[in-house]
């Protein structure tokens, strides 16, 4: 069984852990008096937010004083995540010896001679003290956050129920531009405050370790491997499943690497880019060096045309600024995808002048 995995999301067989960052979160979310009940995972598409989330999930759930549960931020999430704590049947017990009556919301949950509850805000803050009172911990988990009608509301009682020091927890994780859409609402201060982990690539030792251990490769083609994936972590499921696949790397493996990475991944980034994005990008796949000055010499550019590019596509996870003066992108192979790409688009649209 190829011990590699092609499908966003799901835990991997071979999964390299980002101990420091899962620690982080979990440290503190068990900490006797936690300094953040919120914690937000961001990163390029690919990067591992998921897995990531659910790594952390599944450890705390070792410990049973710990409830998790998902949400779809598309939906009430509020109704949701009543339903899914009303339909546990250990928790349906703790609810009912509680008195709380969510009989009004279909949940099933009648007491008799108990007032039904009429507010789900309410009902949550009464199943939340119930859970409190037993020493339980509820974590929250919100994949692929947005800023959307749904979400917003979630985050205004979600930010009551932490102010009645209630034992709730809420990890979610998103895109850099919907996290940062969603954080300035102005009506979500509280957000703005929370502690974001921005995922950055693996360890190359690491993954090289990983692809000798696992594939028919030597030690010198497990490290070539591992640098072409520049520590992305979904390049590296993808180049190890089709290795594995093909028992050793080969021409067909590296096409496949190729075309995988560009269909599912790089064509849904490059959607998402202004044309004025495409334009940078575009200069930066132009010169080899990485060097801002030689970027900006292509695009005819100055300093305070390029830097507000620049600092976006970083935020975004597409290029690395780490070294001062220049540029490189974090995804293998997406300075190829992006000459290939950006003639199309330059001669059907005029880029017109350069805005944010």
């Amino acid at each position: 069984m190829n011990p590699y995995t092609l499908v966003f999301g799901k835990e991997p067989a071979q999964m390299i852990s980002r101990h420091m960052q899962t620690a982080e979160i979990i440290d503190t979310f068990n900490s006797d008096n936690p300094s953040q009940q919120v914690y937000i995972i961001t990163g390029v598409r690919g990067a591992g937010k998921t897995v990531l989330m659910t790594d952390v999930a599944r450890r705390l759930q070792k410990n049973d004083i710990w409830i998790t549960v998902e949400l779809n931020p598309e939906r009430d999430m509020l109704e949701t995540l009543v339903s899914k704590l009303s339909s546990n049947h250990t928790l349906a017990k703790l609810f009912q010896s509680a008195k709380i009556n969510l009989s009004l919301f279909g949940f099933g949950l009648e007491v008799s001679g108990e007032a039904p509850v009429s507010d789900l805000e309410i009902a949550l803050g009464k199943m939340l003290e119930s859970l409190k009172k037993h020493g339980k911990r509820l974590l929250i988990m919100v994949d692929e956050a947005m800023n959307s009608k749904a979400m917003k509301t979630f985050i205004h009682s979600f930010q009551i129920l932490v102010r009645q020091d209630l034992p709730v927890f809420l990890l979610m994780t998103g895109l850099y531009d919907n996290i940062d859409n969603l954080q300035n609402e102005k009506s979500l201060t509280f957000l703005y405050r929370a502690p974001k982990i921005v995922l950055r690539p693996l360890n190359i030792g690491t993954i090289a370790a990983n692809y000798k251990k696992n594939l028919p490769v030597t030690e010198s083609e497990a490290l070539k491997m591992a640098k072409m994936t520049k520590g992305y972590s979904f390049a590296f499921q993808v180049l190890g499943y089709f290795c594995w696949q093909q028992g050793s790397l080969n021409d067909a493996v590296m096409e496949d690497y190729r075309q995988y990475l560009e269909e599912y991944v790089y064509e849904k980034i490059w959607t998402e880019l202004s044309q004025n994005d495409r334009k940078i990008v575009f200069g930066i796949a132009n010169c080899s060096t990485g060097k801002i000055s030689e970027i900006r010499s292509f695009l005819k550019m100055e300093t305070n045309q390029f830097n507000p590019y620049r600092k976006r596509l970083i935020r975004k996870g597409i290029i690395n600024g780490e070294e001062y003066g220049y540029v490189f992108f974090t995804l293998p192979l997406f300075e190829k995808f992006v000459l290939e790409n950006y003639f199309e688009a330059s001669v059907t649209t005029n880029p017109g002048p350069m805005r944010s």
